[in-house]
């Protein structure tokens, strides 16, 4: 039970899966972002590049409950990341793909390779080189999985894809399936490698950070952990703050 005169930054949320429609009924990692960052309570706040955002949900609603509450710590790093820049959505991408293909069920192996050949035509595109022009980092995942990439490599000789398409389409469900992939994959840490993968998402994202959120990460650093987020922020709705 909170006091109702409780300063809502004194307390940290546990957090849970899914999407909530208020406060009072949970939140989750976006939805707690879109609050320290002072918007209208939303798992899609304008505060967080729509991508990385894609991936904090993901890895919020596979992380098993025990192992959650360390994403908290994560929250502040994905404020002030706005950039429409596709070419961190290519970076996102890929960072995903690398990191789910080793350890994907072989249909999602496949699924994988195509999206790091996709993502890296499109960034031969951008840079005026060779659609077959790959990274290094790219080829050694690849060559890694021969059967997959050579499946991948027929399937991308049939079909094109544009810039647009890969930032509406291609990006957004790669993330989703390796995020699946790695949630669903037969090792003994998949949290870890979730967590592992979203710090290291956090990462690429550093050249296109137009701002710290260095409020929100003094909240974090100082607070106790609470119960759920419900009684944190119906508290501060009650202060006067925006919060739906």
């Amino acid at each position: 039970m909170f006091r109702s005169r409780l300063d809502p930054l004194e307390m940290l949320p546990v957090l849970s899966s899914g999407r909530h429609r208020n406060p009072r009924s949970g939140g989750c990692f976006m939805e707690f972002a879109s609050y320290l960052a002072g918007e209208r309570w939303s798992d899609h706040p304008r505060c967080t590049h729509p991508l990385l955002a894609e991936l904090a949900r993901g890895v919020n609603d596979h992380t098993s409950d025990g192992a959650r509450s360390r994403l908290v710590e994560l929250i502040p790093s994905v404020i002030g990341v706005t950039t429409r820049d596709v070419r961190l959505d290519i970076a996102l991408a890929l960072r995903c793909a690398r990191e789910a293909l080793p350890v994907a069920s072989a249909p999602r192996q496949t699924v994988m390779a195509v999206s790091i050949l996709s993502a890296e035509r499109v960034l031969a595109e951008l840079d005026g080189r060779r659609g077959d022009d790959i990274s290094a980092e790219s080829r050694r995942a690849l060559d890694e999985v021969p059967h997959a990439a050579r499946e991948a490599a027929r399937i991308i000789g049939q079909v094109g894809i544009s810039v647009g398409g890969f930032r509406r389409h291609a990006a957004p469900n790669t993330v989703r399936c390796a995020v699946r992939a790695i949630a669903d994959a037969c090792v003994p840490d998949p949290d870890e490698r979730l967590r592992g993968l979203l710090v290291g998402a956090i990462d690429d994202c550093a050249p296109w950070r137009e701002q710290p959120a260095e409020h929100a990460e003094q909240v974090l650093a100082s607070a106790p952990v609470a119960r759920d987020v419900g009684g944190v922020v119906a508290a501060a709705a009650d202060e006067g703050h925006r919060v739906a």
